[in-house]
């Protein structure tokens, strides 16, 4: 390699780092003084929560109560849920190929447009928490698609259409309780 271009790929590599340092440094910035932690309790993550034949898409029991947003890993199903307890909304979502761990979470960061785990440019994220160092939160693809994630890679996305995604962006402000249920 000519000194010219390892000169170049110094300068990449620096620029490279000096960017992850500036994106992690703003990820510290917007976390919690106290990071939301998964409540272990049994009844969190023992148990299957139970359905309503009858309206599949109702509430799940033991989503806990007051306002809230629920995610179901099993359905891949998103309630936002007023404090009567009623959901304001439902949909489906497309979740990434990690899971967060049922349990309470709080939104811990909000971020208007960046582009996500897997490259894709996203807007309206609301993250929720970090698992196995992967970020999990609801997203959009600004495109307004929805594929199913790379398996071989670890993305913590949950996307939604860009209309879900604004209605999330609305209701989930910092410190919303987040309830993921199995």
């Amino acid at each position: 390699m000519s000194r010219s271009s390892s000169g170049f790929v110094a300068g990449l590599t620096a620029a490279a780092l000096a960017a992850v340092g500036f994106l992690a440094f703003q990820a510290s910035a917007s976390a919690p003084d106290h990071p939301a932690k998964a409540d272990k309790s049994p009844s969190a993550s023992a148990s299957r929560a139970p359905k309503d034949k009858k309206n599949p898409a109702a509430v799940p029991a033991q989503s806990g109560t007051g306002e809230r947003v629920v995610y179901s890993l099993e359905d891949d199903r998103v309630w936002l849920v007023e404090a009567s307890g009623k959901a304001k909304q439902t949909f489906k979502v497309t979740p990434g190929t990690v899971d967060p761990a049922p349990g309470t979470y709080a939104v811990t960061s909000r971020t208007g447009r960046v582009t996500g785990t897997d490259g894709v440019p996203i807007e309206n994220v609301v993250v929720f928490t970090l698992t196995d160092g992967v970020a999990i939160g609801f997203s959009a693809a600004v495109d307004g698609s929805t594929p199913k994630p790379d398996p071989s890679k670890k993305t913590g996305g949950i996307r939604q259409s860009r209309e879900q995604a604004k209605a999330m962006w609305e209701f989930a402000l910092r410190d919303k309780k987040v309830v993921v249920v199995p």
